[in-house]
């Protein structure tokens, strides 16, 4: 985490980092918030698990995306559940899937695998079913 922060810290301000304090303002002017002092631990290192919250703080103070900051083993799950359910998908194994109340970032890795496990569950009931007779 503290490298990403003062990576973007450089890229984004070539002309001088701004303060702990000041990049919590611009944050809180583009719609998050996020304390200097924990900022500052963040930059330091000091703390190294944080919520997601935290991480779309962050996001919107460098103005890039908040997965950024997320732990690679963490994106990874996100990419193979994605691309294990478009599998799926595509072969025709899931249609008709409602996305009510789904959060800005879709389904959690958790919650897609846990999906991806029931429908292959009911794939698997269905084909060791007999066949009903036809009338």
């Amino acid at each position: 985490m503290q490298e990403k922060i003062n990576y973007l810290l450089k890229e984004s301000y070539p002309e001088g980092a701004p303060s702990d304090r000041e990049f919590c303002r611009i944050v809180e002017r583009r719609g998050g918030a996020l304390s200097h002092s924990y900022f500052g631990k963040l930059r330091k290192g000091q703390l190294t698990e944080v919520r997601d919250e935290t991480l779309q703080a962050l996001g919107l103070g460098f103005d890039c995306d908040w997965r950024f900051f997320k732990p690679e083993s963490e994106v990874e799950a996100e990419v193979f559940a994605g691309l294990r359910f478009l599998v799926d998908k595509r072969a025709g194994g899931i249609s008709g899937i409602a996305g009510r109340g789904i959060a800005e970032g879709g389904l959690s890795p958790d919650l897609l695998n846990f999906a991806l496990d029931l429908v292959e569950k009911a794939r698997q009931e269905a084909q060791e079913r007999p066949a009903e007779p036809q009338a």
